[in-house]
């Protein structure tokens, strides 16, 4: 099975940042445990329980950098960071910068973030990473958040274990996949841009393309295997006592 974080797609020790990194994973791990959300869902009809995903979702992911920048003692213990925060960019990779108050030009790494309902009806994160590989520095991680509402049908928004990998990693191994291992007999190359760097600017072209992609399927993560793992450890989480597949397996059933 692949791995997380190898060794040649992050900052290695001797980046004057690499506490810092470090302390950020730690972070962004600790999430579920200060995550906390202003917004209150009632009187939802379960039939409509799958769609929340995109009612909700970029709230749970402005949320998240919110959580993030309120556990500074986390992932800055030393306070070396005071002038360093957290910021939210739209439509521009990555989603998030960790980068000075002051001097906006100066960022120490990106978070490229999404956020997962877990009873969507995929039974996966079904987001399109296609970013190519030189546009990750090596700092930079993509991290995925599952949620659920408190009680199911209602509540506030709950955070879980998350996903977290280096970015760079992500892209070099949905790319393998995509032209060594996917099962296909059509043309397998991928276009990928040129002259590009770390923290583009709006507009700049950055995403890999495939030759033929006769699905949309191209930078689908969760189908290239590298999440399979958590995947299943996540859908047997329990909400109410019932662990996420047989929610969604329920729901699917009164829908047929």
């Amino acid at each position: 099975m692949p791995q997380p974080f190898r060794s040649t797609s992050i900052p290695d020790d001797s980046w004057e940042h690499r506490e810092l990194y470090d302390g950020v994973v730690r972070a962004l791990y600790a999430v579920p445990a200060y995550f906390a959300s202003s917004t209150v869902i009632e009187g939802l009809v379960a039939t409509d329980l799958q769609t929340l995903n995109q009612v909700l979702g970029a709230t749970i992911e402005s949320q998240v950098v919110a959580t993030l920048n309120s556990m500074r003692r986390v992932w800055d213990p030393a306070d070396r960071y005071g002038q360093y925060a957290f910021v939210r960019q739209a439509q521009v990779f990555p989603d998030v910068l960790l980068k000075a108050d002051q001097n906006g030009e100066e960022i120490l790494l990106g978070i490229e973030l999404k956020g997962w309902y877990l009873l969507a009806k995929e039974r996966m994160p079904n987001f399109r990473f296609q970013v190519t590989p030189a546009a990750c520095a090596r700092a930079d991680l993509i991290v995925v958040v599952p949620w659920a509402l408190e009680h199911v049908l209602s509540g506030g928004p709950v955070a879980y274990k998350p996903y977290v990998e280096s970015a760079r990693y992500a892209a070099e191994f949905r790319n393998h996949w995509w032209s060594e291992v996917r099962e296909s007999d059509d043309d397998r190359t991928i276009v990928m841009p040129d002259g590009v760097g770390p923290y583009p600017s709006k507009g700049d072209r950055i995403a890999d393309k495939p030759a033929i992609d006769r699905g949309g399927n191209f930078g689908r993560l969760a189908r290239t295997g590298l999440m399979d793992e958590y995947i299943a450890e996540m859908l047997q989480v329990g909400l109410s006592g019932i662990p996420v597949d047989n929610w969604i397996r329920f729901f699917r059933r009164f829908r047929q």
